[in-house]
């Protein structure tokens, strides 16, 4: 048989699913985060990091930083419609020029006594956390890292007693000269 008159299905090509983050300015009012999220969960987008900001007091401007995954057409609808919205004045996918700088803070309680207290400072000490809170039987540690490190340190800490945690969200700006 030929490949004309095979009985297998012809491969099918996948296009990869990429994680983007995109800067979002808009004017700070009522209901604009509410119709940005409405727009993503009608289409069936994820949303895996959202910060929001007024970014320019004085001209009621904010910005939105949404992490979000999908193909490329995907990305692309999601930022066509973006800017269709009313108070978007424009959206900036942050990944197109490289990897963004990405950070967010992290606020983790840790409750635990004797070798899990050390343990703990220790952890804390080798990732660069500070030491808001401690008493005879917790900490509360902050680390400002990418989202890796992030993880990794709340991975380590589950072993130590970790009992809470409290993430802010990615920040993000785009390398070198180029503006969101």
């Amino acid at each position: 048989m030929n490949a004309m008159n095979t009985h297998y299905p012809e491969a099918t090509f996948e296009e990869p699913i990429n994680r983007h983050t995109l800067a979002v300015i808009v004017d700070n009012e009522p209901g604009v985060l509410a119709r940005i999220a409405g727009m993503f969960s009608g289409r069936g987008y994820n949303i895996e990091s959202l910060t929001v900001t007024e970014t320019e007091h004085e001209r009621h401007i904010s910005r939105i930083t949404i992490v979000t995954a999908g193909t490329q057409a995907i990305i692309q609808q999601i930022k066509s419609q973006l800017h269709r919205l009313v108070p978007v004045h424009r959206v900036v996918d942050l990944t197109m020029n490289g990897a963004p700088i990405e950070r967010e803070v992290c606020l983790v309680k840790v409750i635990g006594k004797g070798e899990h207290r050390v343990e703990a400072m220790r952890l804390a000490s080798a990732f660069g956390a500070k030491t808001l809170d401690a008493t005879l039987e917790s900490f509360i540690f902050e680390l400002t890292g990418n989202t890796d490190e992030v993880d990794r340190f709340i991975r380590m800490m589950t072993a130590v007693g970790l009992s809470e945690v409290s993430r802010t969200g990615i920040a993000a700006m785009a390398r070198g000269m180029a503006e969101a």
